[in-house]
């Protein structure tokens, strides 16, 4: 069970971290752009540290809202989900 949650994490924060470099090329070019709630999704399924280091890395969507609320919403409940777990 550990090894396919840690493969899925490694997939889906690349996919959430390329996810963003993309918008953010898409926004420079001028091109159709990606949902921003697809990029939420990414971050709920296990993307968000991918997500909050491409955010940072490429200056992307550091200040749009709700955006960012959201994000770091899902972040700490994220966070504290792992806490809780290993509380148990």
């Amino acid at each position: 069970m550990l090894v396919p949650t840690l493969c899925w994490l490694l997939v889906i924060n690349a996919v959430a971290a390329t996810s963003f470099w993309l918008d953010k090329r898409y926004a420079i070019e001028g091109r159709r752009r990606i949902r921003e709630a697809t990029l939420l999704q990414m971050a709920f399924l296990g993307g968000s540290p991918g997500a909050l280091v491409a955010r940072r890395a490429f200056r992307h969507k550091t200040r749009k809202e709700p955006f960012s609320t959201y994000l770091l919403l899902i972040v700490m409940v994220q966070a504290g989900a792992v806490i809780g777990l290993f509380l148990i």
